[in-house]
Order: C-alpha cells, then sequence, then structure tokens
C-alpha cells in the first residue's frame, strides 16, 4: 500500500483489519535485506513536497517522508544552502534519514536536523520531534529502540545556512579538491566531489546488484583502541567522543583478506570491503551469511565486533 498523504495514515489504521496485522514501513528500500518473504502489510511512505524558509542567515528546509534523500540535497545546494553537501549520493529517502541518522564525510543528519512529525500508529495523531526527541547516536535515534514500529514519520524539517561551514577534514575531499586545483571550494564543490569518490569506490547498481555499506563503523573504548593498535599500528580510526575512538569498518574487512572476494554468488567489492555484492542469483540468506562470515573474521583478527547497518527482515 503506497501512503501519499498524512491523513491517508489515519484512514488506514482506523481500518480494524490492519491494526494486528504485522506491518513494514518502507522508504525507498535501499537499507534493506530480506532473507525471507514478508507475510503482512508493506506501507510504503511516498509524501512528497519540499518548503523553505529564508529567515536571517539560517534555511529551514521541510521535506516529505516520501522525497528521495539525494534529490532534496540537490535542492540545497542548487540554492547555495549549506549543510547537505557532505550527504550527498547517500541513497534512500527523506523519511529514514533520522531513524537512521544518516552520516557521511564528517557530517551527519543531526548536525543539521532541526525537527520531524511522525504519526503515531496508537493514536492516530501527528507528533513533532525535536533533536533532543530524537535521541540521536551513531547510525541510530529514539526510532530504532523504545519507538521502533510506533510511529511512522511524515516529513523532516532541516536547519541550513546562506553563509555554510565547509567540512573538508574528513575522508579524501581535501584530496580530491587539490587534484581539481580548487582553493576556495564552494558547497557545490563539494556536493560534486562527495558525489565522485562514492561513486569511484560503489559498485552501479544497474550493472551489479549490491547491498551498499552492509557495517557500521565500530566504536571501541579508548583503552580496547589501545590494544590493537600495538598490534596493529597503521589501524584507520577517528576520534569518537571522550573515550571513545571509531574504527573503520571496511579496512578492518580488508585486512582480513576480504576486499573482491567472491564467495558464491556473492562477495564484496573490488573497490571497497565494505559494499557487499550481487554476482548474480544471490539470495538474501546468502548475502546474510557472507556477511556473518565477515563479521566472524574480523572479531577473530582483532577482537573487534562488527554490527550490520541495513536492516534484515525475515
Amino acid at each position: 500500500m503506497e501512503i501519499s498523504h498524512e491523513y491517508e495514515l489515519a484512514e488506514l489504521f482506523a481500518d480494524p483489519q490492519w491494526k494486528q496485522t504485522e506491518r513494514l514501513i518502507l522508504g525507498g528500500g535501499s537499507n534493506m535485506l530480506f532473507i525471507k518473504d514478508f507475510d503482512g502489510l508493506v506501507i510504503r511512505i511516498n509524501i512528497r513536497g519540499i518548503k523553505h524558509r529564508v529567515s536571517h542567515n539560517d534555511v529551514f528546509v521541510e521535506a516529505g517522508a516520501g522525497e528521495v534523500w539525494n534529490d532534496l540535497v540537490n535542492f540545497c545546494v542548487d540554492r547555495n544552502y549549506g549543510g547537505m553537501e557532505n550527504l550527498s549520493l547517500i541513497p534512500g529517502s527523506v523519511g529514514a534519514s533520522p531513524i537512521q541518522n544518516i552520516g557521511a564525510y564528517g557530517v551527519e543528519l543531526k548536525d543539521i536536523f532541526d525537527t520531524c512529525d511522525a504519526f503515531e500508529i496508537a493514536t492516530g495523531t501527528i507528533k513533532t520531534f525535536t533533536k533532543h526527541d530524537c535521541k540521536f547516536d551513531y547510525r541510530d535515534s529514539v526510532f530504532k529502540s523504545e519507538l521502533k514500529g510506533k510511529y511512522i514519520i511524515t516529513s523532516v524539517k532541516f536547519q541550513l545556512s546562506l553563509l555554510p561551514n565547509i567540512k573538508l577534514h574528513y575522508g579524501a575531499i581535501s584530496e580530491e579538491l587539490t587534484k581539481r586545483h580548487i582553493t576556495s571550494p564552494t558547497i557545490e564543490d563539494v556536493s560534486e566531489v562527495v558525489s565522485h569518490i562514492r561513486v569511484s569506490k560503489l559498485p552501479d547498481p544497474s550493472t551489479i546488484g549490491n547491498a551498499g555499506s552492509f557495517f557500521k563503523n565500530p566504536v571501541v573504548t579508548l583503552k580496547k583502541f589501545n590494544t590493537v593498535q600495538k598490534k596493529f599500528p597503521a589501524i584507520i580510526n577517528y576520534p569518537a567522543g571522550e573515550g571513545l575512538v571509531k574504527l573503520a569498518a571496511g579496512w578492518l574487512i580488508e585486512q582480513c583478506g576480504w576486499k573482491g572476494k567472491v564467495v558464491g554468488n556473492t562477495g564484496t567489492w573490488m573497490n571497497q570491503a565494505l559494499i557487499l555484492v550481487n554476482h548474480g542469483g544471490a539470495t538474501g540468506e546468502e548475502v546474510y551469511s557472507l556477511s556473518s562470515q565477515i563479521i566472524d573474521s574480523v572479531y577473530n583478527k582483532f577482537g573487534v565486533k562488527l554490527e550490520r547497518e541495513v536492516n534484515v527482515i525475515g
């Protein structure tokens, strides 16, 4: 069932036949792995529309949950609304962005989030959530924990700026800008560079099926990091708050010999070990099995437990 307006959700859940039915809320579907058929009601959120309001140097942009994320990024970059440019080319829908607290290249959704509206299934009413309400964490939010399955996000509002604070320190952004002889980058430059880097690392889904960036970058204690670093001095790491260190999951997987490896119909991408691919005919169960082998391999080598980023259905 496809939902194009908020009132359709109220009508849907007012119908007694759906109240006890197992439900699956679907946006773009890019972050889901089905290992079995889903026996229930699939609700695809296709609420569209983008509104924006300028207040001094701040810009408030509100988008329907069904908008394609990268379309929204392009909308803002084209108008020089700064803040989203590092999140260019992330697959998925706007409605999924706060659930996952999506992030890339030094920026997370929470950094530009203002509020979101969500439909409460139990009461049939719309509630507005602030940043504090959402309890954002690394690839996590309240919608993945205590409120999982209780709300359906209908729109998200972002706070951007006409005086952008351009962030170039993460990944290969600065290196790519230097290659292009860009010394004073605009948000459009950053968006183009981020998109270029992502395309160079990620497989084209039109030519090879893939399950995207499959694992979270693990966050470990400083004590644990020091122990691992003594054995593996080249380990890639980033600060993750007081007493915490974030490790690069792709690097860990690559060190275990998985980069570009083919296992049956599945494998990892030749340019990025974090990406699991379908070489033809692979089932969700096969992809899940490969991910389990990778998790075990990384844990045995580094003592670090990887966590799947995708939602496993079944």
